[in-house]
């Protein structure tokens, strides 16, 4: 039943991202704020002009001073997952995404993220990169109403490779709660490698 919710899910997220190329048209009749309409702008425009990403969620590792040990014993941290997303490069080399990914959580069970991401990168060598940024979207999971989406602004970070990424989020929290590092990989073909920027 999760494996069938999983893929129907993943399935209705990725049609969404293949769809929003659409939405431009939509804005365009409707007069938005200037901010609500850069927002609109970077989405739409990375939607139609982005090009296929694929996520996959690898790791989920709680800071250990934030748990019991009985509590770390108990826990998923070996994610099993699957995502698809769209991503391109600005004119400034800064790189803007849009994704939903769908994997296990901490207690076996799924749990879905779908958002928008922005990085900046610095160049560690002719084909290897550093970014930081942040993803803004929102996330389901059985213990938060369950599956009622909540949502969430996290920093993300990423170590890049030619087209493949080590690419992690932090979950704050505290004592028994939050954080978290989630990792994932991202494959992304086509990525020149001339995009990134030098480090300063």
């Amino acid at each position: 039943m999760h494996r069938f919710l999983f893929l129907r899910t993943l399935a209705i997220a990725s049609g969404l991202l293949i769809a929003l190329p659409a939405l431009p048209a939509l804005a365009a009749d409707t007069a938005l704020p200037s901010w609500l309409d850069r927002v609109v702008d970077e989405v739409t425009t990375t939607a139609r002009e982005g090009t296929p990403e694929v996520y996959l969620p690898v790791h989920t590792w709680h800071m250990r001073w934030a748990y019991t040990r009985e509590k770390i014993d108990n826990f998923q941290e070996n994610t099993l997952g699957l995502g698809y997303g769209r991503g391109r490069f600005d004119e400034k080399s800064n790189w803007h995404g849009l994704y939903a990914m769908g994997f296990q959580d901490s207690h076996y069970k799924p749990e879905w993220l779908a958002g928008y991401g922005w990085k900046t990168y610095w160049r560690l060598s002719e084909n290897a990169r550093f970014g930081l940024g942040y993803t803004a979207g929102f996330t389901t999971r059985s213990d938060l109403g369950h599956y009622t989406p909540v949502p969430a602004i996290l920093p993300i970070g990423s170590i890049d490779y030619r087209e493949t990424s080590l690419e992690a989020a932090y979950v704050p929290g505290g004592k028994g709660f939050g954080n978290i590092l989630f990792f994932w990989l991202k494959w992304h073909p086509g990525y020149p490698s001339s995009t990134s920027k030098a480090a300063p």
